[in-house]
């Protein structure tokens, strides 16, 4: 699929209002600027490309290219640490994953932290206190029922309020919710209309038998073969996710691949480039835009980026 945050910049004035805001999705947009990650078959970052090396499609046309560049630039993140009950067994690794993580970041970068429970709670505002941020986490025990659709609801909206105009939520999660009240496709629709990436680290069942390392995991009851309940269900919801707001995911299953995992996406968020293209006017308000972006054939590399915006 497409990874990366997406923006749309009114094309006077922009300079001005990077300053004061994170940008927003705007009625006059002239710029649409698509941060855009590349990873080998491996999942490793590709770094060095040059413009050539990208086309990019607006509703399938080619867009001419105006802006490229890729600085590393610093970031608002929301981490949404699951710490129901169906992650009793895992919280500790988890917890383990967010300290690898933040040894990725900026030195600029802010943090809030959002816990998924039986409600949703954001235990704190935006920090850029790294050491204050790892006390809380420290602090958290697991319990409750699991409202994760509801808790990534409501880092979407928090998220309004940071102060970097990149901005990313982490989600440690299993991806099981028994609690939520708003449903996947009103999470969804959310997700596409917000500049948010979402990047999503989810643990998977532990074999039986397996490894002394392996993530444990102990499923609620039995289902009939078949049956796509919401073990299934929720990670592929996570997966959608990433996949739509230009985000990368993994599925892991010991605390080593949990920590290559997230490692690989703080990386992503800093090795980004970021591509910019004049909006073609669709005369429609709230018109759907399917962006895609190719690299070309000699680059043994997969492209990851949002995957369309609607016009306003």
């Amino acid at each position: 699929m497409l990874a990366g945050i997406f923006m749309l910049v009114p094309h006077l004035r922009a300079q001005e209002a990077a300053h004061a805001r994170p940008a927003m999705l705007r009625a006059d947009v002239k710029l649409v600027l698509v941060p855009v990650t590349v990873t080998d078959h491996r999942g490793a970052n590709v770094n060095g490309l040059d413009q050539k090396s990208f086309t990019v499609l607006d509703d399938k046309v080619p867009q001419k290219i105006v802006s490229f560049s890729t600085e590393d630039s610093p970031s608002s993140v929301g981490v949404v640490l699951d710490i129901s009950g169906s992650m009793r067994n895992t919280l500790g690794a988890a917890k383990d994953v967010v300290q690898a993580f933040l040894r990725t970041t900026n030195t600029e970068d802010e943090f809030l932290l959002l816990t998924v429970s039986t409600q949703p709670e954001a235990l704190a505002g935006f920090t850029t206190d790294v050491q204050a941020f790892e006390k809380s986490i420290g602090t958290i025990r697991p319990g409750g029922m699991t409202a994760l659709i509801d808790t990534v609801y409501l880092g979407l909206s928090r998220m309004r309020e940071a102060r970097q105009p990149r901005r990313a939520l982490l989600i440690l999660s299993d991806g099981i919710d028994n609690q939520s009240r708003y449903s996947q496709g009103e999470l969804l629709r959310v997700a596409l209309e917000a500049d948010v990436q979402i990047y999503t680290i989810i643990f998977d069942n532990g074999s039986a038998g397996g490894a002394a390392n392996t993530i444990p995991f102990v499923p609620s009851m039995v289902r009939k073969p078949g049956f796509r309940g919401p073990e299934q269900q929720g990670p592929e919801m996570l997966e959608k996710l990433s996949d739509r707001t230009g985000g990368l995911h993994f599925r892991v299953r010991n605390q080593a691949e949990a920590n290559e995992a997230v490692i690989k996406a703080g990386q992503a968020l800093r090795s980004e480039y970021l591509i910019g293209y004049h909006a073609p006017d669709s005369g429609t308000a709230g018109k759907w835009h399917r962006v895609q972006v190719k690299l070309d054939r000699a680059q043994q590399a997969q492209a990851h980026a949002r995957t369309g915006y609607y016009s306003r």
